[in-house]
């Protein structure tokens, strides 16, 4: 119900194009996000989750995060999984289409999963280096083999907690950031505070799920007011955040 009712405001708040005035944030929606280009990648895309949604086998997970608000077990069907928590098919090409705009050299992704945005991320740019971060060890296990099948070359998956992992980050900084591994205020903004100092002027963070719960909204509202944040972009399934010195502090709601 609180995400019904917070979609509602959204769609009364939000506009499309020809409400940005600022060029940086107009060619990143009419050039990127409303692109409508039919990349020759988005095959790869879609018969990876469909190979995901006819695997029968099932996996024990560990899960370090906030939990699933379906599962009640921690054995589950690959295809289970793929169907409820995997990046949806529109999401996975939005991704591809940003890594392709923004062209990062060293992307950092918490959260694997099944690797669905790994794999659209890796395509997206073939120099973009990407490490992830998964807790499970099954998870871990069964994505890279996945991923390996696939032939992505670029994408590393580190297993274990992320507080472990990130202060091992050899990196100085990276280009994208993808946040997709632990649905809570405070683990969220934790992981905000440690991982900006690993940005430059031209980073991209990506918040997934910024209305899953009053407490990460109330995350994403106080990621927007941090002073290092120059421009935020609020899609509603996922927060947008740039540190661009050159542009005038300003948050957009943009529909998608």
């Amino acid at each position: 119900m609180f995400q019904i009712i917070q979609y509602i405001k959204f769609l009364f708040k939000s506009t499309n194009q020809h409400g940005v005035h600022s060029p940086f944030v107009y060619d990143l929606v009419t050039k990127c996000f409303y692109n409508s280009t039919k990349y020759s990648h988005y095959s790869r895309l879609k018969n990876y989750r469909n190979s995901l949604f006819k695997n029968k086998s099932t996996i024990k997970i560990t899960d370090f995060g906030s939990g699933s608000r379906v599962f009640k077990s921690n054995e589950r069907q690959i295809r289970a999984i793929a169907k409820n928590s995997g990046t949806s098919l529109k999401r996975a090409k939005l991704l591809y289409r940003v890594v392709n705009y923004f062209k990062p050299k060293h992307t950092l992704e918490l959260g694997t999963s099944l690797g669905i945005a790994t794999q659209a991320m890796a395509l997206g740019n073939s120099e973009n280096s990407i490490i992830s971060a998964e807790g499970c060890p099954n998870i871990s296990g069964f994505t890279t083999h996945k991923l390996s099948e696939e032939n992505i070359k670029n994408a590393t998956i580190k297993t274990g907690e992320f507080e472990t992992i990130i202060p091992k980050l050899k990196e100085e900084s990276y280009d994208l950031i993808f946040f997709d591994g632990n649905h809570n205020k405070a683990a969220t903004i934790n992981y905000f505070e440690t991982l900006i100092d690993k940005t430059h002027n031209d980073t991209v963070f990506i918040f997934d799920d910024i209305y899953w719960s009053k407490n990460m909204l109330e995350a994403w509202e106080i990621i927007k007011t941090h002073p290092k944040v120059s421009v935020t972009i609020d899609t509603f399934f996922w927060g947008f955040v740039f540190f661009r010195t050159e542009q005038v502090k300003e948050n957009f709601k943009v529909r998608m």
